[in-house]
């Protein structure tokens, strides 16, 4: 057991106190997430009206493409299946693990990509409270089939998805903006070109994902990635500046400068 605590602690770039304090950062904005989910579940009227306000947006310019799109797709299960697991994982099995990746291996990378993470979730409980959107799959008089509950185990009123899943957070997709920042991430500090292919396909699959699974319109995914684009000029304009020893990014830092 010593070899293996020891073990750990030496793969710990700053030790044990600064890995600990990088998960208490992201479990409080986690909670945050939480309790902005428990306000929004109670307008449920108000989510509706902005729903049928983006459907009718996207169709007043005639780029209402999503429910043919996933009608094309929902002949092929195994297709179907695939989005669905994707969606339930890339926004947090799959960004926690890159987060972990890149504390553990790239860490002088590491604490710019936690702040644009930050920034992006608080960017996104500001339009989840202003905003609160009913995704497409609320909507099945336009055509969408809610896939989770058709085609897997996994039903949006399940103990695992209410974890994972704001029902009423359409707007932006949080998905699309997490999937763009370790996408442009990952193709800034991974060496191989075959990782920096995979990770500029990845915000691809997950706005296909999205759409094709109906828990997003299309106009949710430009802004997710617009909500990336301001967590980036937030985090490289003011917080790098104000701490630039510790928050820049860089493919090199000093041990002693930890956040």
């Amino acid at each position: 057991m010593r070899r293996a605590f020891d073990a750990a602690t030496a793969r710990l770039p700053h030790g044990w106190g600064d890995f600990g304090r990088q998960i208490a950062i992201l479990v409080s904005v986690d909670l945050a997430y939480t309790f902005v989910r428990g306000i929004v579940d109670s307008e449920r009227a108000l989510a509706f009206a902005h729903g049928r306000q983006v459907i009718d947006f996207e169709q007043s310019i005639g780029t209402f493409f999503e429910p043919s799109l996933q009608a094309f797709f929902l002949p092929a299960q195994w297709v179907i299946d695939f989005a669905n697991q994707i969606y339930l994982n890339a926004q947090f099995s799959v960004a926690i693990g890159f987060l972990l990746w890149l504390y553990l291996f790239r860490n002088e990378s590491f604490y710019f990509v936690r702040n644009m993470f930050v920034v992006a979730m608080g960017i996104a409980l500001i339009g989840y409270t202003v905003y609160p959107t009913a995704p497409p799959r609320m909507f099945p008089g336009y055509g969408f089939v809610d896939t989770l509950s058709a085609y897997s185990d996994v039903g949006h009123d399940s103990s695992l998805a209410k974890i994972f899943i704001n029902p009423y957070a359409a707007v932006p997709s949080m998905h699309c903006a997490f999937a763009m920042m370790i996408g442009g991430t990952g193709v800034m500090v991974c060496r191989r070109t075959v990782s920096k292919v995979l990770w500029v396909m990845w915000p691809l699959l997950v706005s296909w994902v999205t759409i094709v699974t109906a828990n997003h319109y299309w106009v949710d995914v430009v802004l997710g990635w617009g909500v990336a684009l301001g967590a980036l000029l937030v985090a490289q304009w003011l917080l790098a500046r104000a701490r630039p020893e510790a928050w820049a990014f860089r493919a090199k830092v000093p041990r002693e400068a930890e956040a």
